[in-house]
């Protein structure tokens, strides 16, 4: 979110912002995908292909999760840094890219460099300007505002009344210690919305933990996909009464899977 920022209050922000997980992309795929391929360099490579450098070229190439690049690939990615150029699989032709380069990780690139698993030369190139952003446990003031953005969202996409949080909701929200973000807050304010029927989102509807002081203990969560699936039909249920239409109306499935789901819980 924060690099979409930086991109969108920049001089680029008319062209593109391109995000790569560099932890999702496979070694063998990682120079194709980011730099691109012509025709005839590997079996499957039928055109000529560009890669992510030259698609963010003169907007912004964000590179999530760049703690996850193994490390014999991180002097490909210095040398297309520091040359500003890259040259596509199969060719011997540089290509010049000017784009933004914004990464994130979250974990400690210093003491990567220290065990020997991030190189310190392309950790300088990387860090002309950083940003640590603190965990949101520790930013309670930003977790309102940033719920009623996605409850705006969420109401809009899935067609809900839903307004805002009522006080429990608020409370339960600002008392959990989000180990998963931002992130973790959206997916539960866009489950939040889904089950919601009135106005205002109540605690109940939050499937997450609360917190119940330094002394106290934490309620445990679903823990699974399927216990999470499992508690979201069940509540739906008690709250129409058993009314399979309105349920599935609800969950956006069709009456037959919503009938093999209650069988499969035994609900």
């Amino acid at each position: 979110m924060l690099a979409r920022e930086i991109h969108r209050l920049s001089a680029r922000k008319d062209e593109l912002i391109v995000t790569v997980d560099l932890g999702a992309i496979p070694e063998t795929l990682f120079e194709s995908e980011l730099f691109g391929h012509i025709k005839g360099a590997f079996t499957d490579a039928r055109t000529d292909r560009a890669g992510k450098f030259e698609a963010a070229s003169n907007g912004t190439l964000f590179l999530d999760e760049i703690g996850n690049l193994p490390y014999h690939q991180q002097a490909k990615l210095l040398t297309a840094i520091q040359s500003r150029s890259i040259v596509r699989v199969g060719s011997n032709t540089p290509i010049p890219v000017n784009i933004r380069l914004i990464s994130a990780t979250n974990r400690d690139l210093n003491q990567m460099v220290a065990a020997g698993e991030f190189r310190e030369d392309l950790l300088y190139r990387i860090n002309t300007i950083h940003i640590e952003i603190p965990p949101l446990a520790q930013r309670t003031e930003d977790i309102v505002p940033l719920a009623q953005i996605f409850l705006k969202r969420y109401a809009a996409k899935y067609n809900k009344t839903c307004a805002g949080f009522d006080d429990s909701a608020l409370e339960k929200m600002i008392g959990h210690n989000w180990s998963g973000n931002i992130r973790e807050l959206q997916h539960t304010v866009e489950k939040a919305v889904i089950m919601a029927d009135g106005e205002l989102i109540s605690a109940d509807e939050l499937l997450i933990s609360r917190r119940e002081g330094n002394a106290g203990t934490q309620a445990i969560a679903p823990s699974t996909l399927e216990e999470m699936e499992r508690s979201m039909i069940a509540n739906a249920l008690q709250r129409h009464g058993g009314n399979l239409s309105a349920v599935a109306a609800q969950l956006g499935v069709t009456r037959q899977t919503l009938y093999n789901k209650i069988k499969k819980y035994n609900l």
